[in-house]
């Protein structure tokens, strides 16, 4: 069995659980050399994990999603689908590529997915919509981009975003999951989660409204991530994710902050797992590396082992 086949059996078969572990692109104005290097070393940390897929992000600017200044300025990445192709190359792991799909016209949008599947081997992809609740006029919506690649002949698994924070009786996440999945998404990767509430509250409703409905969930797959900066820590909080000021002072004022993050999501994920749901709901992990800095990427690798350690607490294949 090829790893793409591995791969989606694992993501469609509900008794398995999923590690993923999830990069950022290097900027776009890197050259040649550097991008390969880049890509070398993370080949070189992930080889001994066995993970069952990498995550490669689309990254936005998101400028217009808040007041709030960036933390860290904007600079383009290497398109991902290249870079995907790459990791793929290099370790024999599938990856799940991130798109922003909100630039495309229909048509362009079919001459990529072609493109993609013929030049660059690509048999995942993470369909994300406008980061701004009001998108121009000709943005692609993201629901007809999911239709327009679900009906692609040997087209990619499909999958999305999810993000619990914006769960509401305004906005219904849970709804908007169901009619994603209607439309052909068979995952969903989450933001980083350093809050549990809001994931709890999500994905019991999730839950609920699939029974209503007579239809089985999709995996929801958490994402986590080490966290050992006050920057870091501001750019997390930028993004829109939850986090106590209890649990951030917790994790800046202890002498080994990585460890401290590193215990928060592992208690953050038997927390989840607790909870009634899971026993109905596929779920999986997604850890999370963006940083340059040395400590926080080995503080990932080592948030993989920890997570995998808490699935099997729970008797979860992991």
């Amino acid at each position: 069995m090829s790893n793409g086949d591995a791969l989606r059996g694992r993501l469609l078969d509900p008794r398995q659980f999923v590690t993923l572990y999830g990069t950022t692109p290097p900027r776009a104005d890197a050259p040649p050399e550097r991008v390969e290097s880049a890509a070398a070393k993370l080949a070189e940390r992930v080889a001994p994990l066995g993970l069952d897929g990498l995550v490669v992000y689309d990254v936005q600017d998101e400028h217009d999603r808040t007041d709030i200044p960036r933390p860290f300025p904007f600079l383009p990445t290497l398109e991902p689908r290249t870079y995907a192709h790459r990791l793929q190359c290099l370790t024999g792991i599938q990856a799940l590529t991130y798109k922003v799909v909100v630039n495309f016209s229909e048509t362009s949008w079919l001459a990529w997915l072609n493109e993609t599947r013929a030049d660059y081997g690509i048999s995942y992809l993470s369909l994300v919509g406008s980061s701004t609740p009001n998108p121009a006029p000709d943005a692609l919506p993201v629901d007809r981009a999911l239709q327009l690649a679900a009906t692609q002949v040997g087209g990619p698994t499909l999958g999305g975003v999810v993000i619990a924070e914006r769960h509401s009786a305004a906005y219904d996440e849970s709804r908007r999951l169901l009619q994603k999945a209607e439309r052909g998404c068979r995952y969903f990767i989450s933001q980083v989660v350093y809050d549990t509430a809001p994931t709890i509250g999500l994905l019991s409703d999730y839950v609920a409204a699939c029974a209503a409905e007579g239809v089985e969930p999709r995996r929801i797959i958490l994402t986590f991530s080490p966290c050992g900066r006050a920057k870091t820590m501001e750019f997390i909080k930028w993004l829109g994710i939850t986090i106590s000021p209890a649990t951030e002072e917790a994790i800046l004022g202890d002498p080994a902050p990585f460890s401290r993050s590193i215990q928060f999501c592992r208690e953050m994920l038997r927390e989840i797992l607790d909870q009634g749901f899971a026993e109905r709901l596929p779920l999986g992990v997604n850890i999370e590396s963006v940083s340059i800095h040395k400590d926080e990427i080995e503080a990932s690798i080592e948030l993989v082992h920890a997570l995998r350690e808490v699935a099997r607490e729970y008797g979860l294949p992991a």
